[in-house]
């Protein structure tokens, strides 16, 4: 019984899908197609084709997926400790000297590197 449920439920996706996937093309067609007019409205027809097109994709099984994962990202960001400025200018600091003192060894090294190349190849 459950297999029949989830072979159903995978050929209504399948048919979403292919919505999703005519709303998009219909969006890339009718922005060429009414390329002469205002770019305001082809750029709030191609949203309003977006959000339908969001809408059916969020009704398929992979869609409720990705909402509940979105979800799930937005309480892990919220548990982040943040930086404080201060912390961030130190730790940016630190690495910039770092990689100062990087360049200025590996620049070191390359000279030095030349600088025996040359005496041997005259």
């Amino acid at each position: 019984m459950e297999s029949k449920a989830q072979q159903s439920t995978s050929r209504f996706d399948v048919i979403k899908w292919l919505v999703v996937f005519v709303l998009i093309a219909v969006g890339v067609v009718g922005n060429q197609y009414f390329s002469a007019e205002s770019v305001l409205y082809r750029a709030l027809g191609l949203v309003a084709l977006a959000l339908v097109a969001a809408f059916v994709a969020l009704q398929t099984d992979r869609g409720r997926r990705f909402a509940t994962l979105l979800k799930e990202a937005r309480v892990e960001i919220r548990k982040v400790v943040w930086p404080t400025r201060p912390e961030l200018i130190q730790t940016t600091a630190i690495v910039v000297v770092f990689v100062l003192v990087v360049a200025l060894i590996l620049w070191g090294m390359d000279s030095f590197i030349g600088f025996l190349v040359q005496g041997f190849i005259g």
